[in-house]
């Protein structure tokens, strides 16, 4: 598929910049095979205009730049083009209704979330088996009649518009609710009185809201509102305008600056007596300052509970008592009790350090919960609020729980547990019994007790010893000859932990192993996992996911041209390294919503906020070390790469679509193989949430359908 570069037409020089542009004409060659026989003319040509950057001395040229304009003629008639390219491949694959109908059955179930107790009222967010979209409903009691509040299937024509909750008020008569758009990151806020079933004329306009919260009147909201100038806190007053609300907290605190990096969180605390802002420096936070505001003395300000400090904090707060996670002087973090104005040497110790990473702590019914990583399976103890350990969760094998959410008041809470192999069940916790009972199990057809999870250890390139979980069919031969499917994010602090997709229930019903490596970059161990991956220690990440895939070839679980891939986000730049550093290994890669200009990625939409995860090629030494492995420099012509399929939309207001548009034209024009590289390009979906079910089964079913295909014999 390798294209001829054909003579320069014109050329440019820009006066007083470090930058020329060249034009070309480029003619891709020869036909595309598929698996099972599929056919494709070449690819659609994108025209090269290379444009030269000098970075530290260093001359970059980029034959791509014109695709960053997405609103552009040109960029949005090459999007037709690959589209039309894609349904061409897809339209052949004999298998994709089965998938799409197969899918369909294993989330055509009624699904609920997890309930939020207000005033004798159960809130949570509910989607029948026959809706696209999740609506909201509340019962009296827990075990009530469930009824509806916010119809989510009647706000758009396309069913692709979703919502949830936000915050109710304590008497259970107020609700505040998000209204998403595809699945862009920005959303409306809107208020609703239970009691009446009428919305307030009162809308805070689309935009990235962190934390919105009701007043203990039940007057106004308050509310967190993100700018690339920083974030502030504002207060509403319910019937006034909105160019009026008070700005209540943000641009500098006691004489700091707060800028773009540094998120704000504000909160109100159970009682109603506190409103707490978390400062997160940095995405993923370096470290997190806590400040307090006692609501019940209106001009009093916001007292520090723990700033200036180099750890991660978060907090909560039960009678009048301020509890922190921290893992400052505790790397796998502990539980101390904070006053405010107070220095760390004067917290007091309520949970200690222990050997394995809390992942999170809840205080409900009086007991504080903490949710602990033993080898990435979740554990959760309970506690006094004094510390005293009086019990553990119970649950039901390999898989991640939650802690128990609840009030602090209230003698009841909910958890939920799900695995690769068991969707997510809801739980109700009775904190004087130790009771638990289901308050929701999805249907799905399923069948668990037929597959199994078991958890392996390999060394990756530089010794470090990584988990995987791998699942799969009881007894499923480990022959070579079966399909392996293995993804991996390795970034911003997050673990992978086992839970539950239909996409991957269905790869294991159809006889193919499920694999997932806990790659250094993630929260497994704690920070020094996620900093064993961080800035120049980036490939980290990569080596530990090729140790994998070469761990399951030589166990026989699978072979390269049997191996399929698929990451998303910053799994997506994972994949783009998978591609271009070790495309011997696999089969498909599917990548998703990705991040691919290691050089550029700073430059749009939140990139800016990830230098303290990536770097930044502004800086000499990160340019160095970016450029090393950033996908999107390192696409080496008449390298024959597996098949490939980019997957994105405009609603992604994450990260950008550029990516993936000037990955795949390059790839199509410098791969020296015949393996189909495909762009599908959504002009609805995003990297959050909110695509109708319809919509999300055809985009998983035309995913499935090229990573089977593509790993059959060819």
């Amino acid at each position: 598929m390798q294209a001829g570069l054909g003579a320069a037409v014109w050329r440019v020089a820009l006066t007083g910049a470090a930058v020329a542009v060249f034009f070309f004409t480029a003619q891709a060659e020869g036909p595309v095979d598929g698996g099972n026989g599929i056919r494709l003319a070449a690819p659609p040509v994108a025209a090269v205009h290379v444009v030269t950057d000098e970075y530290h001395g260093v001359r970059v040229e980029d034959p791509y730049r014109w695709l960053e304009d997405a609103k552009s003629p040109a960029t949005r008639a090459w999007i037709d083009e690959e589209n039309r390219y894609t349904q061409q491949y897809l339209s052949q694959v004999k298998i994709r209704p089965q998938i799409a109908k197969q899918l369909d059955a294993l989330q055509r179930v009624d699904n609920y979330s997890m309930p939020i107790e207000r005033g004798g009222r159960y809130f949570f967010q509910k989607r029948l088996a026959d809706e696209n979209q999740a609506s909201i409903y509340f019962r009296k009691g827990w075990k009530g009649a469930d009824r509806r509040l916010v119809d989510a299937t009647k706000l758009s024509a396309d069913q692709n518009t979703s919502v949830e909750i936000e915050d109710i008020s304590n008497d259970g008569d107020l609700l505040v609710y998000g209204v998403r758009q595809g699945g862009a990151d920005e959303l409306s806020v809107h208020v609703l009185r239970v009691t009446t079933g009428r919305e307030l004329p009162d809308v805070l306009p689309s935009a990235r809201y962190f934390g919105v919260n009701l007043t203990p009147d039940g007057k106004g909201i308050y509310y967190s509102r993100f700018t690339h100038e920083g974030t502030n806190v504002y207060l509403h007053t319910f019937g006034s305008a909105f160019s009026s609300d008070k700005k209540i907290f943000g641009g500098e605190y006691r004489g700091e600056k707060l800028g773009e990096l540094d998120l704000v969180v504000a909160y109100t605390t159970d009682d109603e007596h506190y409103l707490m802002v978390n400062i997160s420096h940095g995405v993923p936070a370096t470290s997190d300052d806590i400040l307090v505001k006692d609501l019940r003395k209106p001009e009093s300000d916001f007292a520090p509970l723990a700033y200036g400090i180099e750890a991660h904090i978060s907090a909560t707060e039960a009678d009048n008592r301020f509890f922190l996670q921290t893992d400052y002087e505790a790397p796998n973090g502990r539980i101390v009790e904070a006053t405010p104005n107070e220095a760390p040497a004067a917290w007091k110790l309520i949970i200690p350090e222990g050997k394995d990473v809390i992942d999170g702590f809840s205080i409900a019914g009086g007991r504080i919960f903490v949710s602990r990583l033993h080898d990435v399976k979740t554990e959760t103890a309970i506690y006094t609020l004094d510390g005293q350990q009086t019990g553990r969760l119970t649950y039901p094998g390999i898989g991640s729980g939650t802690v128990v959410y609840g009030r602090p008041t209230e003698n009841e809470g909910f958890y939920s547990f799900e695995s690769f192999i068991t969707p997510p069940t809801i739980f109700r916790y009775d904190i004087r019994t130790g009771k638990s009972e289901v308050f929701a199990a999805p249907k799905v057809p399923f069948d668990s007790a037929q597959y199994e999870i078991t958890q392996v250890f390999y060394a990756s390139k530089d010794g470090t010893r990584v988990p995987m979980f791998i699942a799969g069919k009881k007894g499923l031969a480990r022959d070579g000859e079966a399909r392996l499917l293995m993804t991996g994010y390795g970034g911003f602090d997050v673990p992978e932990l086992p839970g539950w997709n239909a996409e991957y229930a269905w790869w294991m019903e159809q006889g193919g192993f499920f694999a997932v490596p806990n790659l250094r970059g993630g929260n497994e161990y704690g920070e020094a996992w996620h900093k064993a991956a961080m800035f120049g220690n980036k490939q980290n990440v990569f080596d530990d996911f090729f140790a994998a895939a070469e761990y399951l070839i030589h166990n026989h679980y699978t072979k390269p041209e049997r191996f399929a891939i698929r990451g998303r986000s910053n799994g997506g730049l994972l994949m783009g390294a998978a591609m271009t550093q070790r495309p011997d290994l696999f089969g498909a890669i599917w990548c998703g919503y990705p991040l691919l200009d290691m050089l550029r990625y700073q430059k749009f939409e939140f990139g800016r906020l990830w230098t303290t995860e990536y770097g930044s090629a502004d800086d000499a030494k990160d340019f160095e070390y970016l450029r090393r492995y950033s996908p999107y420099q390192n696409v080496h012509r008449g390298t024959k790469y597996p098949a490939i399929m980019f997957f994105t939309g405009d609603n992604d207001t994450r990260v950008d679509p550029l990516h993936a548009r000037k990955m795949t034209a390059l790839m199509q024009a410098e791969d020296g193989g015949d393996r189909p590289i495909l762009l599908h390009y959504s002009l609805k979906g995003g990297h959050s949430a909110g695509v109708s079910l319809s919509q999300l089964v055809e985009d998983e079913a035309d995913e499935l359908a090229f990573l089977w295909n593509e790993t059959s014999a060819h």
